[in-house]
């Protein structure tokens, strides 16, 4: 016979002070759990969401990033002539050999950092149908002019619309801000190819994109490309290649973000212990009464368990309510893959909600199964003589 619910509920209601304490420890150590998947998940998003399963993506063979990538002009033109390649109405092929290179900015707290400038050809946006100019217009080829992700915008000094940027020696104009909906092209500046690997000193390109004509056409294009005596090519997916950027560092936020969350739980869960010890120790009389009444030890074990659960379970919930605003705010970090700062957003997901009141409710076992044993398992006459 298992014991009524609504006396662990009463039990609780009754020590309002160390219920409390207990609770906002593991809401603390739930909030850092979620607070933690968030930053991984947001980072993980920018780059997931950048690239096209119809676009194809070339690099230097042994290339881990388009930054240690180099593909001749030459090169270049063979990649773009191959059947595979959508053309575009003007019957062009659609698609951007591309530059990219890191210059060393400030942003408006005055610190500086990297950020990624793309070279880009006038198929760039064709290519990504996810990105556009939400204000002002694209740059004209040959001029001085850049467009700057939303992102950049949003943190970066005199990177908004009609401001004049400085780099690589000349002042550049912001004729456009480009939005690609919280992809890695958010944290970019767009400017024209031909211009930047004059300005930078860079006769090469590091990447070419392009889109298939057919989605099923990707392994011919990808076997002929990587055979050819000519190139030293690697041919991916965009969207698979983008994906790939981000493990490493997401692993790396998760780990930390985990050793940390588990070292608060440790705390947490001897406050739980502490709670729920306490409430054996002043419930000792009637632990005696209910197994006296016939109630079975495992009855009481579980009670006491689904006590402690329902404690932590509390905690976490609380800690989810604490970690709802982080969602949508902007930070940014590091892209080891090519040493610039990517911008992004926290995303908290139902998900990441399940998994702190399942990391929560994971404390309350842990804590609570030490003393529901004592309970569980107090002599009966022993129980009933203590005042």
């Amino acid at each position: 016979m298992a014991i009524p619910v609504a006396y662990n509920l009463r039990n609780l209601w009754a020590r309002k002070a160390s219920t409390t304490l207990t609770a906002l420890g593991i809401a603390l150590v739930a909030w850092v759990f979620i607070f933690t998947l968030a930053l991984a998940g947001g980072f993980e998003a920018a780059l997931r969401t950048t690239g096209s399963p119809d676009n194809a993506i070339v690099i230097r063979r042994g290339g881990t990033a388009e930054l240690t990538s180099i593909l001749t002009r030459e090169e270049a033109n063979v990649i773009v002539a191959q059947p595979e390649v959508a053309r575009g109405s003007d019957g062009a092929p659609l698609a951007s050999p591309e530059l990219v290179v890191v210059i060393n900015i400030n942003r408006k707290t005055g610190t500086p950092t990297n950020v990624v400038v793309r070279g880009v050809s006038p198929k760039a946006l064709a290519l990504r149908p996810d990105a556009r100019i939400v204000r002002g217009r694209m740059f004209r080829p040959g001029l001085d002019e850049i467009v700057v992700g939303s992102l950049i915008a949003e943190r970066f000094q005199s990177a908004d619309l009609g401001d004049r940027l400085r780099f690589s020696g000349r002042t550049w104009t912001v004729t456009g801000i480009l939005e690609a909906k919280g992809s890695s092209y958010d944290s970019e500046i767009w400017g024209d190819a031909e211009l930047l690997m004059q300005v930078f000193d860079r006769p090469v390109y590091q990447s070419v994109t392009m889109r298939l004509d057919d989605r099923a056409a990707f392994g011919a294009l990808r076997k002929r490309l990587e055979s050819d005596p000519r190139l030293s090519a690697q041919v991916k997916r965009e969207d698979v290649f983008y994906s790939e950027q981000s493990g490493t560092l997401a692993a790396l936020i998760r780990t930390l973000g985990l050793f940390l969350a588990v070292v608060m739980a440790l705390g947490a869960v001897f406050g739980a212990l502490n709670t729920m010890y306490a409430a054996v120790a002043s419930r000792t009389k009637e632990i005696g009464t209910l197994l006296a009444l016939g109630f079975s030890r495992g009855a009481i074990l579980a009670s006491f368990l689904f006590e402690s659960v329902v404690l932590a379970s509390f905690g976490g919930l609380i800690g989810c309510a604490l970690a709802l605003p982080v969602n949508g705010i902007t930070t940014g970090t590091m892209n080891f893959n090519n040493f610039s700062e990517i911008a992004f957003r926290f995303q908290v997901t139902p998900g990441m909600l399940a998994a702190g009141v399942l990391f929560a409710a994971l404390m309350g076992v842990v804590g609570g199964f030490f003393p529901a044993r004592k309970a569980a398992t107090r002599p009966i006459i022993e129980a009933l003589r203590e005042a």
